[in-house]
């Protein structure tokens, strides 16, 4: 029983990603959601049953299903790992993917490529269940690339736009170089392992067991320290990268460009998440590599305090929750950071993985209501022409407001619980002896991000449903609220944001239940959320509101006027981006092009010149060769003559 629900979570997806690839070939349209949102739904159902078979269980529960590849020694077996770590974020992709397939029926509803977004939505899911069910690290690579390759064909959906293609190309490109480095990662862990008792004997695709890595993880360690952290480091590049965090977090912003629902399923449930369930999973081999983990931590800080900057001042509402997701994992990387202190790392993933948890209510909520506000405006999004929708989209108005004060971290909603774990977790970390300067800097940083995370998501609110009711003129005359069918998953997704944070945390059963995870338990520390945090927390969030309502009645009708409200400079600075992009054009991109084109001239100049050359020789032989045949027999039979003298006089003086 166990066996079929495992193995119908993930396939479930696929058979549905098949039958909608058949229907897009056919051109039907009408009928093309059915296989996919029922196929999503049979896979959240099997999860939470596998979730509810396995509350009282610990340890893990390996499944086999069959072998890929066997060649000699190089065997290959595709087997699914079940443990509580696993359950907790395979709950978030499959339910929330589910949600998201019911509302995408009738916000796709008529479009040209309808089938083929379902495909491919469905083909996604399966690659990520597969990603967090893998009990081997070189099969989580496999589906690391696929959920890659199905972002990109998500993305750039609407690939006659050029933006959209860009954005996919531009997130293929930043992920790809991301994974170079996971891949040499993985590669120098395998030979490592193989020169420990625990890895030798062993293949080398069975050296990336998970169970193997983490027994060999305190050998390795002992042997080569260095290469362990080295082998940390190259793991942290593959996890910022698909996590988007600073330096790599520029694709995250322009993915934009595919469908709504799209944007809320990369950012709630799928994509993002795998950076950080890779550094979780592989936290007992982590925990031997603390700079690295510190470096991560900090990458984190800068991500969060960097995208809450930029998000305050964007006018695009669906790019100002996409920088608010950039900077909501930035926490989830500094709670990861603390794996560093020791006895913390049950704690640090609890952390993270609760917010993680909890941010995918409400972000996915948030996605969508900017879906409906979309769809009501004409497909304009630009807060500059619409504001006071509150009437026009009444029950939007309510959720988005929810999920609204759930990221602001109003209490009693989600991620004022999860979020206050990890700024308290920082606090009990600053007081380590050897690292309590660098969480000091942290809990900072996550405080100063919390009062801008407060500001610009009640500012987006505030403008978007409150003030004056300005419609641009591609709504219409009636712009409506959404149908029923995509307000339904909303409603869902509501009732996660409102009641996923108190029940699972101040109850400590989220933590209780990480700490079943093999590899953790034995860590398990004494943790007790701050009074101060929590009353600090609270306090700074009712401020940022406070001000975010305040900086919402400003005009946004002319850039000029509203920078010059909070900074010209300052507003220029963070609608820019920070720059960050104009210096990677500057400093990488247009060099890699120039060199490009230099290249292209030496190939076609020097190469292709060379090659010309030689190819010309022959004809240049020719040529003179060509000047001894006259067609005159007389001059053939000089020559015969002059040849038999030039012989018989060579013969006569030998």
């Amino acid at each position: 029983m166990l066996d079929m629900l495992a193995w119908t979570v993930p396939l479930a997806p696929l058979v549905g990603c098949l039958i909608c690839t058949i229907l897009a070939f056919r051109g039907d349209r009408d009928w093309a959601h059915w296989p996919a949102v029922m196929a999503l739904g049979l896979s959240a159902v099997c999860t939470l049953a596998l979730v509810f078979t396995r509350s009282d269980e610990s340890g893990i529960t390996v499944i086999h299903g069959y072998t890929w590849i066997d060649i000699g020694s190089l065997r290959l077996d595709i087997a699914l790992r079940l443990d509580s770590l696993c359950l907790t974020l395979l709950t978030v992709v499959t339910v929330v993917s589910c949600l998201v397939a019911i509302y995408s029926r009738d916000y796709m509803r008529g479009d040209p490529g309808y089938a083929r977004f379902f495909a491919v939505f469905s083909g996604f899911v399966f690659c990520m269940a597969m990603l967090v069910m893998a009990n081997n690290l070189l099969l989580l690579y496999a589906f690391w690339e696929g959920v890659g390759t199905c972002s990109y064909l998500l993305i750039g959906y609407y690939y006659q736009r050029p933006s959209a293609a860009r954005a996919a190309v531009k997130a293929f490109l930043v992920n790809r170089i991301a994974d170079c480095g996971f891949l040499l990662g993985i590669l120098l862990l395998s030979y490592a392992i193989g020169q420990t008792t625990v890895g030798a004997g062993t293949s080398i695709v069975g050296r990336l067991d998970f169970g193997t890595i983490f027994d060999a993880s305190q050998e390795l360690f002992n042997k080569y320290p260095d290469l362990v952290g080295w082998i940390a480091l190259l793991l942290v590049v593959g996890a910022i990268g698909k996590s988007a965090q600073f330096p790599l977090h520029v694709w995250l912003p322009d993915a934009m460009e595919g469908p709504t629902p799209v944007s809320a399923l990369i950012h709630a449930a799928t994509m993002v998440t795998a950076g950080v369930y890779l550094i979780a999973r592989m936290s007992p081999l982590m925990e031997y590599a603390p700079n690295v983990l510190i470096v991560l931590a900090w990458l984190g800080a800068i991500t969060s305090i960097a995208a809450a900057i930029m998000a305050m001042f964007q006018y695009d509402l669906k790019r100002v929750l996409a920088y608010s997701t950039a900077s909501q994992l930035g926490y989830l990387f500094m709670a990861l950071g603390c794996v560093a202190i020791p006895d913390m790392m049950t704690i640090a993933v609890m952390a993270a993985m609760f917010h993680l948890f909890t941010h995918a209510f409400f972000k996915a909520l948030l996605f969508l209501s900017a879906g409906n506000v979309m769809h009501a405006m004409g497909d304009v999004i630009d807060m500059r022409f619409f504001s006071g929708l509150r009437k026009i989209l009444p029950k939007t108005n309510i959720l988005f407001g929810i999920g609204a004060a759930a990221l602001a971290g109003l209490p009693p909603l989600a991620a004022f619980f999860s979020k206050d774990t990890i700024l308290s977790l920082l606090a009990d970390a600053s007081k380590d002896t050897d690292y309590g300067g660098h969480f000091t800097g942290l809990l900072i940083v996550g405080f100063i991000t919390a009062f801008l995370t407060a500001i610009y998501t009640s500012k987006t609110y505030f403008h978007t449903f409150w003030g004056k009711q300005v419609t641009p003129p591609e709504a219409g005359h009636h712009p409506h609220e959404a149908t029923t069918i995509m307000l339904i998953p909303m409603y869902c997704l509501a009732v996660g944001a409102i009641v996923s944070g108190i029940a699972l945390g101040p109850t400590g059963r989220i933590l209780d239940y990480i700490a079943t995870t093999p590899g953790m338990d034995a860590l398990h520390g004494e943790h007790h959320e701050a009074t101060w945090v929590l009353i600090a927390s609270t306090l700074i969030a009712v401020a940022g509101v406070g001000i975010g309502f305040r900086l919402s009645t400003v005009s946004t009708s002319h850039s000029k006027q509203t920078s010059s409200e909070v900074g010209f400079a300052i507003a220029e600075f963070g609608r820019n981006r920070l720059y960050i992009d104009t210096i990677y054009q500057t400093l990488i991109v247009a060099p890699a092009e120039w060199f490009a084109k230099w290249l292209g001239w030496f190939d076609e100049t020097v190469v292709d010149g060379l090659t010309q050359l030689v190819g010309q020789i022959p004809g240049l032989i020719g040529l003179m060769l060509k000047r001894m045949q006259t067609g005159m027999v007389s001059s053939y039979a000089m020559v015969t003559a002059c040849g038999i003298a030039a012989l018989a006089l060579w013969i006569a003086t030998q």
